[in-house]
């Protein structure tokens, strides 16, 4: 319930809320020791149960931003992602979440939807020590924003600072999806993926496809733009139009995420073309839309939970100053759907 007393908005539930003062009251011991069994710096135990059980009694909840501040310290990390509206992006922020929570930190999702200010914004949050530290996904130009002065991790992207970076092995899984739709019988493979025209290692995927090919003679074609989408998608329709429509002369293609397959299943679907009988088709990333949903697609399966796993241990060892690799690159393995032989 809300009260505008002399133009001053108090919200009732705060009002009768307990403070410092009032469980060192209770405890019978001074202020500052109730905030060393707070920020668990040892004090005798009999005097530690005597602060836990106040604390318990009069439901008090210490104000942990302002505690940040005198300690350097507010147990909060901001996970900067492009867009929530991802599968991929999804399940990921699920588990750094989950990672966090266990060594008691609290995660601030920031949405930017590729939006270069607001990623700057969170980083200069970070600076303020309003942050304890970052981990990002991020395709816009910001490297000049990005400092080692900011515990930092990077996901999917180099940074020219000397930035921890954490990725799958999108190389490797570019060579496999193009071995994996040779041994299901295809002989004439293509890549079909939009990137940001910023470099990243997505763009590895396809330096993997065509690596592939290259080594095993392998006949393959590219259709690709670092750019707008509505420019690939006349990109991508006039590839249809040459490839699909009155010959079939591509009867293999992997994607450069499980989305851009989806959609271009769904065009092939729309002229009748079938899918895997027709055309076979391989994504990447491995998405799922909750824990217990089943792979559909043929895909790259990225290691969603190890790569949340190492971002916030990478993270921690930066904020406390300790020893870290500067590059770490996870294993891909091939799912098999119903996109494939």
């Amino acid at each position: 319930m809300i009260f505008n007393i002399s133009n001053k908005t108090i919200d009732k539930g705060y009002a009768n809320m307990a403070t410092i003062k009032d469980v060192a009251k209770e405890a019978g011991v001074a202020v500052g020791t109730v905030s060393k069994v707070i920020n668990n710096i040892p004090v005798k135990p009999e005097t530690k149960v005597l602060v836990e059980e106040a604390i318990k009694k009069l439901k008090y909840e210490p104000n942990v931003y302002a505690r940040g501040l005198k300690i350097n310290k507010t147990n909060t990390v901001a996970v900067i992602l492009p867009t929530i509206w991802h599968p991929f992006f999804s399940e990921l922020a699920y588990n750094i979440e989950k990672c966090l929570r266990e060594v008691g930190m609290k995660m601030i999702l920031c949405n930017s939807e590729k939006n270069q200010q607001s990623e700057i914004e969170y980083i200069s949050m970070a600076k303020q020590n309003k942050m304890d530290g970052i981990i990002a996904i991020t395709y816009s130009n910001i490297d000049e924003y990005v400092s080692e002065k900011i515990p930092f991790v990077s996901i999917d992207r180099y940074f020219s600072k000397d930035i921890t970076y954490i990725s799958s092995d999108n190389f490797q899984g570019g060579k496999l999806a193009a071995e994996k739709l040779i041994e299901a019988g295809c002989k004439n493979i293509a890549y079909i993926g939009r990137g940001s025209k910023i470099d990243n290692a997505t763009r590895k995927r396809k330096e993997g496809f065509i690596s592939y090919c290259t080594e095993n003679n392998i006949n393959y074609d590219i259709c690709e733009l670092l750019g707008s989408s509505s420019e690939f998608e006349i990109l991508l329709d006039e590839f249809i139009e040459e490839n699909f429509k009155e010959k079939i002369k591509i009867d293999g293609v992997f994607a450069v995420t499980d989305r851009h397959a989806l959609d271009f299943i769904k065009r092939l679907e729309n002229i009748n073309v079938n899918v895997p009988k027709d055309v076979q088709v391989i994504g990447f990333d491995g998405s799922r839309s909750f824990s217990q949903d089943e792979f559909k697609i043929s895909t790259i399966r990225q290691p969603v939970e190890l790569m949340a796993k190492k971002s916030v241990e990478a993270l921690i060892n930066i904020i406390e100053d300790k020893p870290l690799e500067k590059k770490v690159i996870l294993p891909i393995n091939f799912i098999k759907g119903y996109t494939t032989k």
